[in-house]
C-alpha cells in the first residue's frame, strides 16, 4: 500500500439511531432525490461512529446535508488535540470560524448550542469577506475564491488551527480535512502533513473513520 492510505468506514453498528424512512419513489430533482436516498445511511453511519442525538426534524435534503456537516464539525473538536497554550483556561471556549458558508454557520450555531468538547464550550463565529480568522481553533472554508482561500490558509498556518473544507481546490492548497462524497455518502479525507505543521494531533479513532488519509505511514 502506498503512503496515501484509504480507510473504508465500517458498517453501522446495531443500535444506531434510525433515520426516518425516505419518501416513496417519485420524480424528485436529481440532486435532491439523491440526497434523500443517501442521507439515511449516511447519518446512521455517523451516529454509529460517534454517538449523537439525531436531528429533531426531517427537512429539505439540503438542510439534512448541512446537519450532517455541522455534526461532523463539532465532533471533530472532540477528536483533535491542540498544543499547550491554545486555550487560556481549562474551560475557555473552543471557537469554530466559518467563512463562505452562511447556511452552514447558521446550522452549526444551532447544533453546538449547549455543547462542549473536552470541557471547552463550543462557539461559532461567521467570518466576513476580507476579515482575518483571528484566534480560533477550527476554520471552515466554504465557497471562496482561490485568492481568499490562499489568504485564509496562510493566516491559519501561523496558528494551531484545524482547517476544514469541502472543495478539492481548498484541500490542494493545504486544508487539513476535506468533505467528499464517496460510495454515496458524505465522508472526509485527512492530510496529516499540514496538521502536523500546526502541531495538531488527530486521534486514531478519527483517522480510522476517514475515507482517505494522506501522509499515513
Amino acid at each position: 500500500m502506498n503512503r496515501s492510505t484509504v480507510v473504508l468506514m465500517p458498517a453501522a453498528r446495531r443500535g444506531a439511531v434510525p433515520w426516518p424512512a425516505a419518501p416513496p419513489p417519485g420524480p424528485p430533482a436529481a440532486a435532491g432525490g439523491l440526497l434523500v436516498r443517501l442521507l439515511p445511511g449516511l447519518l446512521a453511519l455517523l451516529l454509529a461512529l460517534w454517538p449523537a442525538q439525531a436531528p429533531a426534524e426531517a427537512s429539505a435534503p439540503a438542510n439534512l446535508a448541512l446537519q450532517v456537516k455541522a455534526a461532523y464539525l463539532y465532533k471533530f473538536a472532540g477528536f483533535v488535540e491542540w498544543p499547550e497554550g491554545s486555550f487560556a483556561r481549562a474551560d475557555s471556549p473552543l471557537l469554530i470560524v466559518v467563512a463562505g458558508a452562511d447556511a452552514l454557520a447558521e446550522q452549526l450555531e444551532q447544533s453546538v448550542a449547549g455543547r462542549s468538547a473536552n470541557g471547552h464550550p463550543l462557539q461559532v463565529r461567521r467570518l466576513r469577506r476580507g476579515e482575518a480568522p483571528g484566534p480560533a481553533h477550527i476554520l471552515f472554508l466554504g465557497a471562496l475564491e482561490r485568492g481568499a482561500l490562499q489568504e485564509l490558509l496562510a493566516a491559519a498556518q501561523s496558528q494551531a488551527m484545524l482547517t476544514v473544507s469541502d472543495s478539492a481546490e481548498a484541500y490542494a492548497l493545504g486544508s487539513m480535512i476535506n468533505f467528499v462524497t464517496a460510495d454515496d455518502r458524505l465522508r472526509f479525507e485527512v492530510a496529516l502533513r499540514p496538521a502536523a505543521g500546526a502541531r495538531l494531533k488527530i486521534s486514531a479513532r478519527m483517522l480510522s473513520a476517514a475515507y482517505k488519509v494522506q501522509g499515513a505511514t
